[in-house]
């Protein structure tokens, strides 16, 4: 219970349909006081126990360390994957067993049949792409009231409920320790560096100036402002190279490829059939298939970023992913 839109409306959704309900809140060092006091409310208008539960060291030593390794290392993480698997329904797990719990429900967009992952009502807000690394056996004991809900639909069931104001609040940010900047957050120094340019950006760029850059984790795959540099056409990072502190700049057709390698593959799924798989949460799933060390897009995919998760789907079901190398 974070005490916002999705999680208050899960908890009252369960309430109604009977079940018997515990509160779990966790603190971090980035939890606001406001929310855990929504949420403390929420379970008295509920009638329900509430623990609040203080993950902060955890959450540093999981979440947070390998965010800021990622980036030390040239990638971009996606922490809200690894904080599902470890936190959310890792933690959570515990905690439901010391009190008793047989389920373990959150505010999450996905739903869930027999330890399988399907998509949301709502494929707008579908949020099982930050889930695939949560196991069949913990989806087994897991209930997401919102998965056959619209947000619209949410808001709608809030207001019926008399909680107006929360109904029309905004939406949460997407990586809840992250206020401003990464940059910002990881305190990164500057490590001026050099940039290199593809052959087809050399060719256009009439510039005999130093190309410097602030330092490799400062960029990311894609990453077309902020630059700093003029070579009169547009630029963007095509490669990190984190050992030589080089960041390689190239042209937008240039981030276009077939073939994507991953690791830490987790597949449920038929492998003689092709798969739906997804490179980014804001982007679409393109066909693709399977192949030793990655999947094969029949279309080229844009950006593709080590790191980042590559998700993979067949129909609405989803039936694995991997780490993008």
């Amino acid at each position: 219970m974070s005490g916002g839109v999705d999680s208050t409306a899960a908890a009252l959704l369960l309430r109604d349909q009977g079940y018997q309900l515990v509160g779990c809140t966790f603190r971090t060092r980035y939890t606001s006081p406001e929310s855990l006091q929504a949420a403390a409310a929420l379970a008295r208008q509920l009638d329900i126990p509430h623990h609040i539960v203080d993950y902060s060291e955890r959450f540093e030593d999981t979440v947070i360390r390998y965010f800021r390794d990622e980036y030390i290392a040239g990638r971009t993480p996606n922490p809200c994957v690894l904080c599902n698997r470890l936190i959310k329904f890792g933690a959570l797990m515990e905690e439901a067993d010391r009190w008793g719990c047989d389920k373990v429900a959150t505010g999450h967009y996905a739903r869930v049949q027999d330890g399988q992952l399907y998509r949301a009502k709502d494929t707008k807000k579908d949020q099982t792409y930050f889930l695939w690394q949560v196991s069949p056996e913990q989806l087994q004991r897991v209930i997401f009231p919102l998965g056959d809900l619209t947000k619209q639909e949410v808001r709608a069931y809030l207001e019926t409920k008399g909680l107006t104001a929360l109904a029309h609040a905004g939406e949460s940010q997407d990586i809840c320790f992250i206020k401003d900047d990464y940059r910002t957050f990881l305190n990164l120094p500057p490590c001026p560096g050099a940039y290199r340019l593809t052959d087809t950006l050399a060719k256009v760029n009439t510039s005999r100036a130093p190309l410097c850059h602030q330092g490799y984790a400062h960029y990311t795959i894609g990453q077309r402002k902020g630059l700093g540099v003029a070579l009169g056409e547009s630029a963007f990072v095509t490669h990190i190279d984190a050992a030589r502190n080089e960041v390689t700049l190239g042209t937008h057709d240039e981030l276009y490829t077939h073939d994507v390698r991953l690791r830490d593959v987790a597949f449920y799924g038929d492998p003689s059939l092709p798969v739906m798989a997804q490179i980014r949460y804001r982007s679409l799933p393109q066909e693709a298939y399977l192949v030793e060390g990655g999947v094969h897009f029949t279309e080229p995919v844009w950006a593709v970023t080590p790191g980042q998760s590559c998700v993979l789907y067949q129909k609405n079901r989803l039936v694995g992913g991997g780490l993008i190398q």
